[in-house]
């Protein structure tokens, strides 16, 4: 590994201001897929909101990174922590990998490193995450990384034209410890 933020599939980085494309690709492909219905947007949009993300600080460790790939650099998704409880040792994150970039180990990976990152450097005791309860890849990724599911709001969102549960998935740092080898990826 060459260094934190590589493993064998993926690097993750800054998000740069050319990267809008490919964000706009990524939103499109969801739309598709009928997960979600969100009112279109502009090009110019994603230029500022990439432009944003490039030079956004961080703060209370929330942050979004690009994730792509080692073999031709291409930028195939992103994941980031959104949420923190600096206090009592907790933060939630999110991880999207492009369509056509699934089943490949990506988020596997990026999401090990980000881990591996929060739990190590950051001194974090717990990870949250939470899925909707019809995203079956996402809760398989979690599950075998060593997820546990803590709670399942009923009916909680409001998506694709009906009610679903929100899976509400948790792993602590020493469980992420003795599940992920520190050279592992």
């Amino acid at each position: 590994m060459a260094s934190s933020w590589t493993g064998r599939r993926v690097r993750l980085r800054a998000i740069e201001p050319d990267d809008w494309a490919a964000f706009m690709r990524f939103a499109d492909d969801d739309g598709r897929r009928g997960s979600r219905l969100d009112l279109p947007r502009s090009a110019e949009s994603y230029r500022t909101w990439a432009t944003e993300q490039a030079v956004a600080p961080c703060e209370d460790d929330r942050f979004r990174l690009a994730v792509e790939t080692r073999a031709t650099g291409e930028l195939v998704g992103t994941v980031g922590s959104h949420r923190t409880g600096p206090r009592s040792g907790w933060f939630e994150f999110n991880v999207t990998i492009g369509a056509d970039h699934r089943r490949r180990g990506y988020a596997t990976e990026a999401v090990v490193l980000l881990l591996r990152f929060m739990f190590a450097e950051r001194r974090y005791h717990k990870c949250l995450a939470a899925v909707f309860d019809h995203n079956e890849a996402s809760l398989a990724l979690f599950r075998r990384l060593g997820f546990t599911e803590e709670g399942r709001l009923r009916e909680h969102v409001f998506v694709a034209g009906r009610h679903h549960d929100l899976v509400l998935m948790g792993m602590l740092a020493d469980e992420f410890d003795q599940r992920h080898t520190t050279s592992e990826s």
